[in-house]
């Protein structure tokens, strides 16, 4: 074979390295044949006649064709029925066009003027070059097929497609889309971009009122800078264009159906959207600046006014939408989680029809707005990102909104913020599309708004702006970044603002007359000095049907009666309900065996284990009107096997929930195995709650130290909340708690932790120990006229320990008691030792004590550890006036459980006369031995030192 054939078949259209270029151009063909040129077109169609195709074509005939022709030694292939031949060098150049193009598309992004400081040179991208494609300037007055390139003909010039995809890939925006994997979406973008030469077309009033919001961006910063000397604000100057970008966005929103728009937030540029969009009362900052401001009673401390929430009703061209921007700590990323549940909530609220109905993805819309450091190193981010597409989890799409400073905190550079080429790279897990976007044009970054909020209406999935800008000041305003930063912030301050150079622009094009631009600036100062609102106008007395009123949960009453009792006629009915299953169902042998047992327990016959309890509170809170919603890892099964919420046939596989089909007009029951994740699933869930108080919220660690990767949910939003922010929250943890001899990792859920969080009545910690207890616990939650967090250290081994059962009867009359009192028949006169303890290790005191027989001591538990039942206490020990010693026992080592927590509340009584003995494992660094033989030893030990033997 010669060599100039060779040569050919390296680089002929033909040839298998060019293979996806062909199938490009078959697709084209298939959805419309006139799309492609009059030769590809004669030659497919050939193709079809010899594949015998009639309507859908296989693309392999075509590989093979194409394969047999490259293989073909003659000099010139002829196209079967086209009439024209295609010569070696044509097809050359052809396939270099069509890999210049994808080139661009792919790679455009590399060589696109982001950045507006230009801080560094960014390296040429060879696959760019058209010589590399064996292109050159005489080729550019040549006409050749275009692909798939979205233009109104199939041929054009090489220089007019030179221009276009220039224009398109390298300008102020750089998209990243061909990672894509679903062509229907890479050619809705294509189309968006080439189409337009991404460019709004806006009309002269449009570009000044573009201008107005940069100057509103610029304006407020300056007036508090220059009003409030020194006072933190963390100043979005550099970054402007987020202003008219959140109107765009929300006003776009609005006109394709959204009625909802949820926002996440850091605090750089916090104090910029309340007040310009959202329109939060200038004069109402003013007096947080001046430390005035009085906060609502239910917000106890308060917090900083950068990290507060707002909400509001704004006009838009689809009607009215409702803002609410989430309260959110200094923790950044931590808040995105969060407003994805409450987007939820709200979906799940607008949910029209059966259990089975769709949502109303488009009528909510999620907003999250990151910076670039944070976004690339926060590991919340590509949970939330792997949440996207989960059953129980999606939100129909986020919007992302990355404010890229280009510096990460306060002195980072920026090749120590992350290892990837973007901050976004994250997104691409999940297939997102990336569109950067230069900040100092603001018409790219308008264009880029609209054709995001468009991606993510059609496709209902996550789409990412990269905002690339600056910051003008220090992390904050009392930072001086120059020390750290010297050449950026030189181009910083010679640099005018996005306002200055956008109105220069506009001077330069004849829409702004000269002094135009000050008497905006000046305007919108008279605003401020007047304390009048900036924003679009927020309208009053909005009727919204999908609102909540908290009102009805906010009277803390905590001895309020409530009954948590259901009659025994009902819970059989319901639990009769829950033993049907659909015809011909299967179940696993054991998985029958325990559903046997359960009809067993409803018709009296066997006493009630933990399972059972559970799944009764769930079905009689349903059956009154309230929600469920249960999530974690293997929660649907139980990570101990008793739950069984969900069924599965052995059969086929199929799944059924029982309690999903109670009766075909009930409230929602959802339960949802979790992905491998702590910190964005339980922010999830604590949002969702946030935004639903008429749903019992749930999350199961599969162990309760699982919950240590979400400590930050616990303690920045779970636990203080309500203080800082006024947020209610009906939210429960059920942490799996008890020491087996599992080892350090599986024992304790840390309970020291959760009563170091209490004070001032924010949530409750309780430890029950029967079954009756968990079916009143949960219905109390509910019953009860507040929403408070409940944490539960929630048992292991007492899922079928012998002693933890109950009757019907229990269920039925009971309610949950924070104290269980002695349950032997001791005569409280010859008591000498009150043992109290919480948890699993009350039966292995009573086993023991019964074991010796020994009379004189009373075992009482504490079920509820906080808030701390003092009434119930004091009554217990009135009980036994000749009781000598009184022990707390724990199986948690000495420097963790509950003891240094309780102590003081334990020996209040006795008014510091007398000491309050301890029965436990010695401080230990680590929450448990591994050896098993070791753990039993130490807990014959404690419960032997409890007992006084």
């Amino acid at each position: 074979m010669s060599t100039s054939f060779d040569q050919f078949r390296q680089t002929s259209v033909l040839s298998g390295g060019n293979a996806a270029f062909i199938e490009d151009l078959y697709e084209q063909f298939l959805q419309d044949p006139t799309s492609v040129a009059e030769t590809w077109r004669a030659y497919f169609l050939g193709l079809q006649g010899t594949a015998g195709a009639r309507s859908e074509h296989l693309h392999g005939p075509v590989r093979e064709a194409f394969a047999r022709l490259a293989q073909n030694p003659r000099a010139i292939i002829s196209l079967p029925g086209a009439g024209e031949t295609l010569n070696p060098e044509a097809a050359q150049k052809q396939a270099g066009v069509l890999r210049l193009i994808n080139a661009f598309r792919t790679r455009g992004h590399q060589a696109a003027n982001l950045d507006p400081l230009r801080l560094r040179e960014r390296p040429p991208v060879a696959d760019l070059d058209p010589a590399i494609h064996d292109l050159g300037d005489s080729d550019l007055a040549t006409s050749f097929n275009v692909g798939s390139l979205q233009v109104p003909t199939q041929q054009l010039p090489l220089s007019e497609i030179l221009d276009l995809v220039r224009e398109v890939y390298t300008g102020t925006i750089g998209s990243e889309y061909m990672h894509i994997n679903v062509t229907e979406e890479k050619r809705w973008i294509q189309r968006r971009l080439e189409g337009t030469r991404a460019r709004l077309e806006l009309t002269t009033e449009q570009r000044r009122a573009l201008l107005r919001w940069l100057v509103a961006a610029e304006g407020l910063e300056k007036y508090l800078h220059t009003k409030y000397v020194g006072q933190k604000r963390f100043s979005l100057e550099g970054g402007d264009s987020l202003i008219p970008m959140m109107d765009e966005l929300i006003q776009h929103a609005g006109g394709a159906g959204a009625k909802e728009i949820v926002i996440g937030m850091a605090h750089r540029g916090r104090l910029n959207v309340l007040v310009n969009i959202l329109g939060k009362s200038p004069a109402e900052l003013f007096e947080e600046f001046e430390g005035k401001k009085k906060h609502d009673d239910a917000m106890a401390s308060g917090d900083v006014k950068y990290h507060m929430g707002f909400s509001s009703d704004v006009a838009t061209p689809g009607g009215v939408a409702h803002l609410a921007l989430a309260f959110n700590p200094s923790h950044l990323e931590i808040v995105n989680p969060v407003v994805d549940g409450s987007v939820r909530a709200r979906m799940e609220r607008r949910k029209q029809g059966g259990q089975d109905a769709p949502l109303l993805f488009a009528e909510v819309l999620p907003v999250l707005i990151h910076g670039d450091a944070a976004f690339a190193g926060q590991g919340v981010n590509q949970e939330l990102f792997q949440m996207a597409f989960v059953r129980g989890y999606r939100t129909g799409g986020t919007v992302h909104i990355v404010v890229n400073n280009q510096i990460g905190f306060t002195t980072s550079n920026p090749l120590d913020t992350r290892s990837s080429t973007y901050c976004t790279d994250v997104a691409k897990i999940i297939g997102a599309p990336i569109f950067h976007v230069n900040g100092d044009d603001p018409e790219a970054v308008l264009f880029v708004t609209r054709l995001a909020l468009d991606y993510r209406t059609t496709f209902g999935r996550d789409v990412v702006i990269d905002l690339v800008c600056y910051r003008r000041h220090g992390h904050n305003e009392a930072d001086e970044p120059s020390a750290t930063q010297p050449m950026m912030y030189k181009k910083i301050r010679a640099r005018a603002t996005t306002a200055a150079l956008y109105a220069e622009q506009l001077a330069a094009a004849g829409v702004l007359a000269e002094g135009e631009f000050a008497a905006m600036v000046a305007e919108y100062r008279a605003k401020l000095d007047a304390g009048q609102q900036v924003s679009r106008p927020t309208l009053i007395g909005v009727s919204n049907p999908y609102s909540v009123d908290w009102g009805p949960y906010k009277v803390e009453d905590w001895h309020a009666p409530f009954d948590t009792g259901v009659e025994l006629a009902r819970l059989q009915q319901l639990a009769e309900r829950l033993q049907r299953l659909p015809e011909g169902f299967e179940l696993n042998p054991r998985v029958g065996k325990i559903i046997e047992d359960r009809h067993k327990m409803a018709a009296g016959g066997l006493a009630l284990d933990w399972g059972f309890a559970e799944i009764m509170a769930y079905a009689t809170l349903l059956d009154e009107g309230f929600h469920v919603r249960v999530s974690g890892e293997d929660c649907g099964r139980g990570t101990f096997f008793h739950r069984h919420a969900v069924l599965h046939n052995a059969k086929d596989g199929s799944a059924y929930i029982p309690l999903a089909n109670l009766r075909p007009d009930q409230p929602a029951f959802t339960v949802i195995d979790s992905i491998l994740s702590e910190e964005a699933v339980l922010a999830f869930e604590y949002g969702f709650s946030t935004s639903e108080p008429n749903s019992l919220t749930i999350w199961e660690a599969q162990f309760g130290d699982f919950a240590n990767g979400a400590q930050v949910v616990i303690d920045q939003f779970i636990s203080s909340g309500q203080t800082k922010w006024g947020r209610l929250c009906g939210l429960v943890m059920l942490l799996p708690h008890g020491f087996e001899g599992q080892g350090p990792e599986h024992s304790s859920a840390r309970l020291e932790r959760y009563l170091q969080l209490c004070a001032e009545n924010n949530m409750q910690v309780v430890v029950p120990s029967t079954p009756a207890q968990c079916f009143h616990m949960l219905r109390r939650q509910m019953k009860r006229s507040f929403r408070k967090p409940l944490v539960v250290m929630s048992p292991k081994s007492l899922l079928r320990h012998k002693l933890a059962v109950n009757t019907l009867e229990d269920l039925a009359e009971g309610r949950f008691q924070e104290i269980i009192p002695e349950v032997d028949p001791l005569d409280p006169a010859a008591v000498t030792r009150v043992v109290f303890c919480s948890g699993k290790v009350y039966y292995d005191l009573l086993e023991r004590r019964r074991e010796l027989d020994l009379t004189h001591v009373a075992l009482v538990r504490i079920e509820q550890l906080y808030p701390f039942p003092a009434e119930q206490y004091t009554a217990e020990l009135s009980r036994y006036a000749k009781a000598k010693d009184i022990v707390w026992c724990q199986e948690e080592p000495l420097n963790q459980g509950a003891w240094y927590q309780i102590r003081h509340r334990l020996e209040q009584p006795f008014g510091g006369e007398r000491d309050v003995l301890y029965a436990g494992r010695a401080a230990s660094a680590s929450p448990a031995v591994g050896s098993h033989h070791r753990h039993v030893e130490q807990q014959q030990a404690l419960v032997n030192q409890a007992l006084g033997q």
